[in-house]
C-alpha cells in the first residue's frame, strides 16, 4: 500500500510540474522532468499492472490539466471545467497503461516517448475534433528546443521533450542500480540527438527575409468588465475598438506612428455584422478611411440560407471585400453536440451558438490604396490550437499570419498567456511572423524565431504597430504535415510489438518478474 501511495503522489506531481511548464509560469524545463517522474513510476523494479499505470497516467493528467483548465470555470462553472479535465486526463491514463509494458522493451525510452506524443494526437483529434490545450510542444515558447518545430512541428517537439524526460529518467535508474553502462547508451545518444538537433535548427530559426517589408496595427479595444444587457455590451466594445482605431489614426497623422498597410481588430470585435447592419458598416468604413488601411474585423457572417459563422471580415472604405469564416469551431461553445444529452447535466449547454464552420482557404488579402496585396493567414483564437489551421494558410501562399481572438470571457486566468505560447511555436514552426489581436489582451507581435517583440498589458484599450518583412516558401515542418504524427505512430507501434514479444501482454496481471526482462528500462 506505500508503494502505491508513494507511485500516486509521485505521479500526481508530475502532472503540477507539467502544469508549471506552461506559461503564464512558463518554466519549461519542467515539462521533461514530469514526463520523466512518470516514466519513472512505470519503470520501478516492482512492476504494475495495465490498470494500475492507467491509473498512475490519470492522475498525471489530473495533476496537469485541473489547474491548466481553471479557465473554462470562469466561462461555464465548475462542473464542465472538471469534466473537460478528466476526459483529457483520460488519454494521459491510456498512455500509462502502453507504457507500463513498453518500459520494458528494449529501448524504452524512444517507444515511451513516442506513445505519449500519440496520446496527445488522440486527444487532439477526438472526440469532437479534440481539444489539443496542454501539448507538451505548447510549453516550450521560450525554450531553446523550439528551434525543432521549424523542422518537425509541434508533434516532433513534444516528442523531443518527452524523450528528454524519459531518457534522463532511464539513465538515471540504471546509474542508480549500478548497473553495466551499457544500459547508459540508449538514454545518452537519445538525450545528445535531441539537443544537437535543437542546436543546429537554430541558425536556420528566424534568418532574414528578403521579402518586402509591410507596416501592420493590431488593435485592443477592450470590453467592460461589468456585464450590461447585450445590445449596451455589444454597442461599448464596438465603440471601443473604433475609438482605439481613431487614436492610432491620429498618431499616425502626427508623425508618432508609422502608416500601417493593414490593421486587425479581435474576434468579436463587432458583434454587429456590418453586412446586415448599415450604420456600423458605415462607421467601420470611416474608420478604415480614417487610418487610412483596410481593417480586418471580428463579426458575424450570415448567408442566405440563415447559417452564421464567426468571421473576420475585411473591411475598406468602400465596404467589406473578402473574409475568414472560422473553420475549427470550439464545441461546446461555438457549437453544441448532443445537446438534449448534455443538457440533462448542465443548462450552460443552451448558451452555446450554432455556428457553421467555414470552408475557406485560411487567407485574407488586404491591400492598401491598389498596392500589391499582402497575403494574410488567419487562425481565429481556438483554431490556433490546430496543426492544420495557419499550415493550410501558409500551404495557400500566406506571408504572415494573425490570430485575432475573444479572451474577455476568461477574466484574468493564465489562458490568454498559454494561447500566446502556441502562437510563438507557430512563428518558429511556419516561419513566419505572427500577430495576436485579442479584445481584452494579451495583444502581441512574435518574431518567426519565437521571441515576442511588442506586448500589451491585460484588460486595457491599446494598439500596437510593427514593421515586418514578409516571408515566403513552407518549412520542413509544413512540408512534413501530418506525416510526423503518423511515423509516430509506427514507433508506438514497433515499440509494442517489442513488448509483446518479450514480455508478452497480460491485462489481468503484472508481468513475469524474470530478471531478463527488465533489460529493457534502459
Amino acid at each position: 500500500m506505500t508503494a502505491v501511495l508513494v507511485r500516486s503522489a509521485a505521479s500526481l506531481a508530475a502532472g503540477v510540474a507539467l502544469y508549471f511548464a506552461f506559461p503564464p509560469t512558463g518554466l519549461w524545463w519542467l515539462a521533461p522532468v514530469g514526463i520523466g517522474v512518470l516514466f519513472a513510476v512505470l519503470a520501478l523494479p516492482d512492476r504494475i499492472r495495465l490498470r494500475a499505470g492507467f491509473g498512475y497516467g490519470l492522475l498525471t493528467g489530473l495533476g496537469q490539466f485541473v489547474p491548466l483548465l481553471k479557465w473554462i470555470d470562469s466561462m461555464v462553472g465548475a462542473l464542465p471545467w472538471i469534466g473537460l479535465a478528466i476526459a483529457c486526463s483520460v488519454f494521459y491514463g491510456a498512455f500509462g497503461l502502453m507504457a507500463t509494458r513498453l518500459v520494458r522493451a528494449p529501448g524504452a525510452p524512444v517507444w515511451t516517448a513516442a506513445a505519449f506524443t500519440v496520446a496527445e494526437w488522440a486527444r487532439s483529434s477526438f472526440p469532437f475534433g479534440g481539444f489539443p490545450w496542454g501539448r507538451l510542444a505548447f510549453s516550450q515558447g521560450d525554450s531553446p528546443l523550439v528551434s525543432l518545430a521549424r523542422f518537425v512541428g509541434a508533434p516532433g517537439l513534444s516528442f523531443a521533450v518527452a524523450l528528454l524526460g524519459t531518457a534522463f529518467a532511464a539513465a538515471a535508474m540504471t546509474a542508480r542500480r549500478r548497473r553495466s553502462a551499457r544500459g547508459l547508451l540508449v538514454p545518452a545518444a537519445a538525450a545528445v540527438i535531441v539537443v544537437a538537433a535543437a542546436a543546429a535548427a537554430w541558425p536556420a530559426v528566424g534568418a532574414p527575409s528578403d521579402g518586402r517589408t509591410v507596416t501592420v496595427a493590431a488593435i485592443q479595444g477592450n470590453v467592460p468588465e461589468q456585464r450590461w444587457d447585450v445590445a449596451t455590451q455589444r454597442e461599448a466594445v464596438l465603440t471601443n475598438h473604433l475609438t482605439e482605431t481613431a487614436r492610432l489614426a491620429a498618431e499616425v497623422r502626427a508623425g508618432r506612428q508609422p502608416q500601417p498597410d493593414v490593421v486587425v481588430w479581435p474576434e468579436n470585435s463587432s458583434d454587429v455584422s456590418p453586412e446586415r447592419d448599415p450604420e456600423v458598416a458605415a462607421r467601420m468604413r470611416a474608420a478604415a478611411a480614417d487610418v487610412g488601411a483596410p481593417i480586418l474585423v471580428g463579426s458575424v457572417h450570415y448567408d442566405d440560407t440563415g447559417r452564421y459563422y464567426n468571421s473576420m471580415i475585411l473591411m475598406t472604405p468602400d465596404g467589406p471585400i473578402e473574409r475568414h469564416d472560422k473553420a475549427i469551431l470550439q464545441p461546446f461553445g461555438e457549437t453544441m453536440p448532443m445537446r438534449e444529452f448534455f443538457r440533462l447535466f448542465s443548462s450552460y449547454v443552451d448558451l452555446a451558438n450554432d455556428f457553421t464552420p467555414g470552408t475557406g482557404d485560411g487567407v485574407v488579402r488586404p491591400s492598401r490604396n491598389g498596392g500589391p496585396p499582402v497575403f494574410l493567414g488567419v487562425a481565429t483564437c481556438y483554431e490556433v490550437a490546430f496543426d492544420r489551421s495557419l499550415r493550410m494558410s501558409v500551404d495557400n501562399g500566406a506571408q504572415l499570419l494573425t490570430v485575432p481572438t475573444n479572451n474577455a470571457t476568461f477574466g484574468r486566468t493564465g489562458m490568454t498567456w498559454q494561447q500566446l505560447g502556441m502562437s510563438q511555436v507557430r512563428a518558429v514552426e511556419l516561419d513566419r511572423d505572427v500577430m495576436v489581436a485579442a479584445t481584452t489582451g494579451v495583444s502581441a507581435f512574435v518574431r518567426p524565431d519565437g521571441t515576442i517583440a511588442q506586448n500589451t498589458s491585460i484588460w486595457t484599450s491599446d494598439h500596437l504597430v510593427e514593421t515586418v518583412a514578409l516571408r515566403n516558401g513552407r518549412t520542413p515542418a509544413a512540408r512534413l504535415g501530418e506525416w510526423g504524427n503518423i511515423a509516430l505512430l509506427v514507433l508506438t507501434l514497433c515499440g509494442i510489438a517489442l513488448a509483446i514479444r518479450q514480455d508478452g501482454w497480460r491485462l489481468n496481471q503484472p508481468a513475469s518478474d524474470r530478471p531478463e526482462a527488465d533489460r529493457g528500462t534502459t
